[in-house]
């Protein structure tokens, strides 16, 4: 599903990853830990192509990232979700509307996007706030909230990074138990967080990134 061999990526003379190579398996759900400035980021910016390879290969759902046409980008977006740390709804427009949003760019008619925004609301537990804007919700409100637009348009993959950094404890836990049931559904997940506690006892593969490489692999 996710494959990167001997990836290289750097920002100017900075380089970021170095020779990296990795595979995460159709409807696995893997975390990628390492600390601050470890290339965490970077690297989900390049599975969802918001950047290049420098040198090397990476394939996301057969794309071939490399390769792929400027133009034929939001084809492959369409196939994976993304899950920021910082939310970035719009405050003008109610929950709905935020996840309707991803919706309308594809061109879908208006019964479609209201069945399949009222589903992915009942997925995370939001029906009751569809007409509520961002501000009145709380912050596991909100992550939810980024996770069904996230979901809505069916992705085979979904990035999440750091997704619980602004949260308390027990609302992360009831975001990546969220995240559990979105994997067990067959969805591939991707979570990048330096938070241990969040795979700890998960039984989970965990890929620590540090040193601009995959330093070691571990279960959860």
């Amino acid at each position: 599903m996710i494959r990167f061999s001997n990836v290289t990526k750097q920002y100017d003379n900075d380089v970021v990853l170095k020779n990296l190579s990795l595979n995460v398996d159709k409807g696995e759900m893997v975390y990628l830990t390492g600390p601050s400035g470890a290339g965490k980021s970077t690297l989900l910016k390049l599975i969802y192509c918001a950047e290049r390879p420098d040198i090397g290969q990476i394939t996301v759902a057969n794309w071939d990232i490399g390769k792929i046409k400027q133009s034929t980008i939001p084809f492959l977006r369409r196939n994976v979700g993304i899950v920021f740390q910082d939310f970035r709804l719009l405050e003008n427009k109610t929950v709905f509307e935020n996840i309707a949003l991803a919706l309308r760019i594809h061109n879908l008619n208006t019964q479609t996007i209201r069945e399949q925004v009222n589903a992915v609301l009942r997925e995370v537990k939001l029906s009751q706030k569809a007409k509520t804007y961002p501000p009145h919700l709380s912050g596991g409100e909100q992550q939810r909230v980024v996770i069904a637009r996230a979901m809505v348009s069916k992705p085979t993959v979904l990035l999440a990074d750091e997704p619980t950094g602004n949260l308390d404890d027990d609302t992360s836990n009831s975001i990546i138990a969220l995240f559990r049931e979105i994997n067990a559904r067959g969805t591939t997940v991707v979570i990048a967080t330096h938070n241990h506690e969040l795979y700890h006892g998960t039984g989970r593969r965990v890929l620590h990134l540090n040193n601009k490489n995959i330093e070691q692999e571990s279960i959860g």
